[in-house]
């Protein structure tokens, strides 16, 4: 009974970490959206943010910066700092993605949404609830993300449409696998007895962060299919 009762209050605490988690990234994604949907009603904004090329660009570097900074530091941050960080982040996303989202329709960007959010979501589950170890498709999916990065960068320059298309739906199978690793690698990182602190806070942060990657880049991977241009 005393065992029982230890494992009973261990998973209450990972549900109660990992609800925790989901917690911080939905609110990244509330920023990201906000600021993109203001952005996206002020057409001249996005147009004068796209026609600065040194200020785009420098945007994206900026992004690339901060999710580097507050995956590799976040342990030597306080609580306040590593939570200011990801809010700022997931703003300085927003203003970058009102480059995208104003290709396409209301209608379009709403259902990959609603697709992308389903998608994730069973996986999510499925991660947080199998007894598989989910390393080797981990592994398979990093190594596939590689592939799709220095592939997509190539093809900057060759512009070739079957590249193209090959890296989206390599892209959506590799965040769909790294959505179900990356939530039993949340799940198995809580320290048990650690709920309330600064510690706790700052590991479910981290674990936002990459959840909140994993969707952001599948629904990106998805509107490049299900998405209508205006």
């Amino acid at each position: 009974m005393d065992y029982a009762g230890t494992m009973s209050q261990v998973e209450e605490e990972n549900r109660a970490f990992i609800r925790h988690v989901y917690n911080w990234m939905t609110a990244g994604l509330a920023v990201t959206g906000a600021v993109a949907w203001y952005m996206v009603s002020n057409p001249e904004m996005v147009a004068n943010l796209v026609g600065n090329r040194p200020l785009f660009y420098g945007l994206l570097i900026g992004e690339l910066v901060l999710v580097i900074y507050l995956a590799g530091w976040v342990k030597t941050m306080t609580a306040s700092t590593a939570a200011g960080v990801f809010f700022f982040y997931s703003a300085l996303n927003g203003v970058t993605l009102s480059a995208v989202f104003i290709l396409y329709t209301t209608a379009s960007l709403a259902s990959t949404f609603f697709v992308a959010a389903g998608t994730f979501g069973v996986m999510s589950v499925w991660g947080y609830t199998t007894k598989t170890d989910l390393s080797s498709v981990g592994s398979f999916c990093f190594m596939g993300l590689i592939g799709v990065i220095l592939a997509s960068v190539a093809n900057i320059w060759l512009r070739n449409g079957v590249i193209y298309w090959v890296t989206t739906y390599v892209g959506i199978a590799v965040f769909v696998g790294l959505t179900a690793y990356d939530t039993q690698k949340i799940k198995a990182m809580n320290v048990i007895g650690n709920e309330g602190t600064d510690e706790d806070k700052k590991e479910a942060i981290a674990g936002a962060l990459s959840l909140y990657l994993d969707f952001i880049n599948l629904f990106l991977h998805l509107l490049r299919v299900m998405g209508r241009r205006k």
